[in-house]
């Protein structure tokens, strides 16, 4: 190897190294800046749990009842339609 390759590298090895440094203490800035105020980010973590527990209830809600109205589609379908039936039977004397 050659003295310019070994200057290449180091030059390259240095630029990486420096790189690296940067973006580790740029990390470092954005957690220190964002978990200052430990009360703050409690209170946000409560409302993004409550706002994703009351999107995942109302999904699935949507979803179930999106799939009991595509099995309603195949009530008059031989085989299928009778337990289909059964079921929107059930669901409609639960609600009673």
């Amino acid at each position: 190897m050659g003295s310019k390759s070994m200057m290449k590298k180091a030059g390259k090895k240095i630029k990486e190294d420096n790189e690296r440094g940067a973006r580790e203490n740029f990390l470092e800035d954005l957690f220190y800046d964002f978990h200052r105020n430990r009360v703050q980010i409690y209170k946000m973590n409560f409302v993004r749990g409550i706002f994703f527990g009351l999107g995942s209830v109302l999904g699935g809600t949507v979803v179930i009842a999106l799939f009991a109205w595509i099995l309603s589609l195949f009530v008059d379908i031989p085989g299928i339609g009778q337990s289909i039936q059964d079921v929107q039977h059930s669901i409609q004397s639960n609600k009673k």
